[in-house]
């Protein structure tokens, strides 16, 4: 009894053939005691025969996990398939004759096998969809905290600078005032003594020129001319009055670093009690266990013949040619039991999900390049002429955005908030741009955080159920960023060739994306699941989207047909 590859968990999905030989049909039942996979008819064929009439077959999403082949120990030639009760032993039928198990009771170890396995995969359902995925959040949350801490940080630096820069520039002010009134008085002080020093140079010569009149007189020869000095002549005149400066005084300020800090302010760190983060709590809502969450965790890759055959997972609805275009270029919802549909000539038409056209308006934009609003207006970029219009419900068409000399490409109008991404292009370089509602640009996403470009012609594009932005280059790759901007993979097909055309997301966070040939499927972080749709199913697929219902929209290259699925996931 081996264990095949489909019993383990952590691959993709890849559908089940029939296992009887020559049957290439769908598996959709599960013969328990045969551990054999039967479609319909093969599953009638084998209960018709009388050895196989008693056995348990179930669908496929029922069976019983397979149990290991493993030898016994002490019987060789014999597989242990028996469970001790008491001893809680495995071991084969003959170890149930052996002295130490007589009178104990035995129980199907596949059965329990089974039990355990479908409690493991409970478990691993329960990590994959709720533990992990919460704490994913938690961690991006605390980094986004820790992002908005430096932030907070580097303000509250800016402002202390600011506030510190203030209180230098006061300082400075003051003291500029201080030293220009200093100037002042020395120069009024210098001003007076400059005067009591010239008074007493003109003072020293007159007394210089006196002892010289009074020499000559003491020389003279003749006594009459000393006789003749009067006393008035031989007063001398007073030592001139002077005055001593008064300088300034100094008034050191009084100041503390507690008066500094009250001027420049203090950093205060609230004393509340932290509260913790939010974790959600584990519901069934959270754990999903229909066909479709099951699939993530049963899907595996299988030793059994694989197919890329239509199955059961993508069941066809209906298709419906839509007049006025020749192939199907792109495809945007409506309102319920409406499109949107464009061909290469540019031209729009309304349809329902009948085929019967309801509007047609000629424009001159591309491949991925209309969506519709959350209004329900009618969004179109013209690329030659780099604007993008609005078409009211009451068909009214106005020039929305000016793109200047870039060239609109792709739009998508966001199910999240209402913004507007469109991809476009100049120069051989792409770019990304986010608008709001009333048609503010918010965003550009241009390049990667080592400076590389990250789109050279954006062809479609989406928003998926977390924020990622999600581009198809031109035949080159799938591009996805996150709401922020920053790459964060990039997804290149299966094989050597790869041209991607119409993407879209489901309501699970699935990526749906064309290439002509096959619709791939992706998980959230760029993971190949499997090919939903492949050449002989679909003609050319060149656009996708996908409803609320998760129902699925094909437009194809090849002719102007929709082919409409029911898209689930089944294991």
């Amino acid at each position: 009894m081996a264990l095949s590859a489909m019993n383990m968990p952590g691959t993709a999905q890849h559908f089940l053939e029939c296992g009887i030989e020559d049957c290439e049909r769908n598996c959709q039942h599960y013969c328990n005691p045969c551990h054999l996979e039967l479609c319909e008819q093969c599953r009638n064929e084998h209960l018709k025969s009388p050895e196989n009439k008693d056995h348990e077959v179930v669908l496929y999403q029922q069976r019983k996990w397979q149990l290991p082949i493993e030898k016994c120990k002490i019987h060789r030639n014999k597989e242990v398939d028996l469970l001790c009760k008491e001893c809680q032993v495995p071991l084969c039928s003959k170890c149930t004759t052996l002295r130490h198990h007589q009178g104990h009771t035995f129980l199907d170890l596949e059965a329990i096998y089974s039990e355990k396995f479908s409690l493991c995969q409970e478990e691993i359902n329960k990590i994959q969809e709720y533990f992990l995925p919460t704490s994913q959040d938690l961690k991006k949350e605390i980094q986004e905290d820790a992002t908005e801490i430096k932030k907070i940080m580097n303000i509250l630096r800016a402002f202390m600078k600011a506030d510190a820069d203030s209180l230098k520039s006061l300082v400075d002010e003051v003291v500029s005032e201080n030293m220009k009134q200093l100037d002042q008085i020395e120069n009024s002080l210098l001003r007076d003594l400059k005067t009591q020093d010239k008074a007493f140079s003109d003072y020293i010569t007159y007394l210089q020129d006196l002892v010289k009149e009074f020499h000559g007189h003491l020389s003279s020869t003749k006594p009459q001319k000393l006789i003749s000095i009067t006393s008035e002549r031989l007063k001398i005149q007073p030592i001139p009055e002077t005055t001593k400066p008064v300088t300034p005084e100094f008034t050191a300020g009084q100041y503390s670093k507690e008066d500094v800090t009250k001027l420049l302010g203090r950093i205060n760190v609230p004393i509340v009690k932290r509260e913790g983060r939010k974790i959600k709590e584990i519901n069934s809502s959270t754990i999903m266990k229909d066909s479709t969450k099951q699939t993530k965790q049963n899907a595996q890759k299988s030793n059994v013949k694989q197919t890329l055959s239509l199955s059961s997972s993508v069941t066809k609805v209906r298709e419906f040619k839509v007049p006025g275009v020749n192939i199907v270029c792109h495809i945007s919802l409506d309102q319920p039991g409406r499109l949107w549909v464009s061909n290469l000539l540019s031209n729009l038409v309304q349809t329902d999900l009948q085929g019967n056209q309801l509007q047609k308006i000629e424009t001159s934009g591309g491949n991925g390049y209309h969506t519709v609003t959350q209004d329900g207006d009618l969004i179109f970029t013209v690329g030659n002429k780099k604007v993008i219009n609005r078409i009211t419900q009451d068909s009214n068409i106005t020039e929305f955005i000016k793109t200047e000399d870039w060239n609109p490409l792709s739009i998508h109008s966001s199910h999240i908030n209402g913004d507007l991404l469109v991809g476009m292009v100049k120069d051989r370089e792409g770019k990304v741009t986010r608008y709001n509602k009333t048609g503010k640009e918010l965003q550009n996403i241009h390049r990667d955080n080592k400076g590389q470009g990250l789109y050279s012609y954006p062809f479609y594009i989406t928003e998926n159920i977390n924020g990622d932005i999600c581009t198809s280059e031109y035949e080159k790759a799938v591009v996805v960023v996150n709401k922020s901007g920053q790459h964060r993979f990039s997804y290149k097909g299966q094989g050597s060739v790869f041209r991607p055309y119409g993407i879209c997301t489901d309501v699970l966070g699935h990526i749906l994306v064309c290439d002509l040939y096959n619709v791939h499927l992706l998980d959230q972080d760029g993971e190949f699941l499997s090919l939903l749709l492949t050449p002989h199913q679909v003609s050319s697929p060149v656009s996708v989207c996908v409803d609320d219902e998760n129902n699925l929209y094909v437009g194809q290259s090849g002719n102007n047909t929709v082919k409409v699925s029911s898209l689930t996931f089944c294991p």
